[in-house]
């Protein structure tokens, strides 16, 4: 069986996280500028920045998947909740765990915090995370728009 390990991202990290990042950013055909690159793996790194997190799952010491969440205040609630932005598991390992075991890292690391309200957006055509999804959370009504 597998050593999986997950911890939050290292600045020894940075291209094991980019090439995961970018390979997530490709899944719903984005790009980010080179600045939106270094500003977050800075921030991901520092420790003086609590409300941006980001964690890496590592198999047998291979990265092979990521996750990002962010604390943030919201107006209905006392407590800060958990944005979980970005979650992305190599194909090679899709189906093995690795997306619920980041899911339920954010989980923890949330709860540790006193925020324990966390919620994710989803495209409708991401069928095969939705299974997960539908499995360890629920689903809302809510339609996202934007600027």
């Amino acid at each position: 069986m597998p050593d999986l390990t997950i911890r939050p991202i290292e600045s020894a990290d940075h291209d094991a996280w980019r090439s995961l990042w970018t390979s997530y950013l490709d899944f719903y055909e984005t790009t980010v500028s080179e600045e939106v690159y270094q500003v977050t793996f800075k921030r991901l790194c520092d420790s003086e920045i609590t409300n941006q997190n980001g964690l890496l799952a590592l198999l047998d010491g291979v990265p092979v998947g990521l996750v990002h969440y962010i604390f943030h205040p919201h107006n209905w609630k006392v407590e800060e909740v958990c944005y979980l932005q970005d979650l992305y598991a190599d194909p090679t390992v899709r189906g093995t765990g690795i997306g619920r075991a980041l899911i339920e890292a954010v989980y923890a690391k949330a709860d540790q915090a006193g925020k324990p309200g966390v919620y994710w957006l989803t495209q409708d055509f991401n069928t095969t995370a939705r299974q997960l999804y539908d499995r360890i959370a629920n689903v809302t009504p809510f339609i996202v728009y934007r600027r």
